[in-house]
């Protein structure tokens, strides 16, 4: 790697890129939260309203398993970026590659909003 290695706007660059990851996985945590806790809302809704909602788990379990998907991500971006910078360092960082977490991150959300369409459109 030549001199842009060294470049500031590099390093800062690696680092909006970390705050994006940072954002994402706090978006993620919020999201599970809400999903969590939309059963607490069927079930308030349910002493009000004629025909009773059948409220199960799976609301909680979701959003139990997006808020550790939110903690993996961060987790992950924060050790992805300080690999990336202490490569930086010694001027050996190559951007040859996908970047895996992305990847990683929207297969497993894929899944998780199949598994929400499959629940909401079966189950009753």
């Amino acid at each position: 790697m030549d001199e842009s290695g060294k470049d500031p706007r590099v390093y800062m660059a690696a680092e909006r890129t970390f705050l994006a990851w940072i954002r994402t996985g706090l978006a993620l945590m919020g999201f599970g939260f809400v999903v969590a806790r939309f059963g607490l809302f069927l079930r308030a809704l349910s002493v009000v309203a004629q025909p009773v909602p059948q409220t199960t788990h799976f609301s909680v379990w979701v959003g139990t398993a997006l808020v550790l998907i939110g903690v993996a991500v961060n987790v992950l971006a924060a050790l992805h970026h300080v690999r990336l910078v202490r490569d930086l360092n010694r001027g050996v960082a190559s951007f040859d590659r996908p970047s895996a977490l992305a990847i990683s991150v929207a297969l497993v959300l894929a899944a998780v909003g199949i598994a929400m369409a499959v629940y909401l459109a079966f189950v009753r």
